[in-house]
């Protein structure tokens, strides 16, 4: 079993309890039927993500790769993305019907990841003979810095909002695309109907 009893500004303890804080997060979002109170949970816990993922890929993933292998590693960077994306959806004001489905998506995604890091990668990168408390402070640090300058906007962003909303839900964009339909849209013909006078044509 992996020992978390750890000093407050050890690396791992710290991204250990990032964990803890967006999983209570999840939590009380599912528990809690006003939307009001919904928007609330989804805007905490898109800041907490943002910075989280900022102090992991820019300090703790790299100082701990090496050791750690480039599998565990790469599958890391790659749900980070995942993430990433449902987040500047999440950003861009996601279609309303669709965005706390959205939300409970992330929460699904972020949960598979934090077990997989703290069964698999954390536990791993432990091995390492570094100062953790050095590595923690930097993280601490860089997230001060976060919080008082913002968060820069990544790829994903960039991404989401150059498709403008069309990349966003595919759901979504088939009801957008039936609700232009013309009324008088023909349906489609059952599957193995036949074509008006097929069956003699051929013979």
């Amino acid at each position: 079993m992996f020992d978390w009893m750890l000093s407050e500004k050890h690396a791992i303890a710290i991204l250990k309890k990032d964990h803890d804080t967006v999983k209570e997060l999840f939590e009380t979002f599912e528990k809690t039927d006003s939307s009001a109170e919904r928007e609330k949970i989804i805007a905490k816990a898109v800041e907490e993500l943002k910075l989280h993922a900022a102090i992991e890929e820019e300090i703790f993933y790299p100082t701990v790769r090496k050791h750690v292998g480039k599998d565990l590693m790469n599958e890391a960077d790659e749900e980070h993305h995942v993430v990433r994306v449902l987040i500047a959806e999440l950003d861009a004001n996601a279609a309303p019907d669709h965005r706390h489905a959205k939300f409970t998506v992330l929460a699904e995604s972020v949960r598979h990841h934090i077990k997989e890091e703290e069964t698999e990668m954390l536990p791993k990168a432990k091995e390492l003979k570094i100062n953790f408390e050095m590595l923690g402070q930097q993280m601490l640090d860089r997230k001060k810095q976060l919080k008082a300058k913002g968060i820069p906007r990544d790829a994903e962003h960039a991404m989401v909002a150059k498709a403008n909303g069309k990349g966003d839900s595919p759901a979504a964009a088939s009801r957008r695309k039936s609700s232009v339909l013309p009324k008088t849209a023909k349906k489609a013909p059952a599957a193995g109907a036949r074509k008006s006078g097929s069956a003699h044509a051929s013979r």
